[in-house]
């Protein structure tokens, strides 16, 4: 959802450019930072997923050679 905000953003504020709205400019310029922060959270959560998961896999890993003792 980031990066479509982002995008939509960006297009508004080249909107504002062209036709000389500071207004449009601003509020694409909002849109887009906006989008950008909800699109770094969406990384990041993605990125704590795979961090957990591997955490999970090497826990199993190590539950699994104390067995063997």
């Amino acid at each position: 959802m980031g990066a479509f905000e982002e995008a939509k953003g960006k297009l508004k504020e080249a909107a504002g450019d062209l036709t000389d709205n500071a207004d449009l400019k601003r509020e694409g310029h909002a849109q887009s930072e906006k989008g950008e922060a909800e699109r770094e959270a969406t990384e990041a959560r993605a990125e704590a997923s795979a961090r957990e998961a591997e955490a999970s896999a090497r826990e199993a890993e190590q539950r699994g050679a104390e067995h063997l003792k």
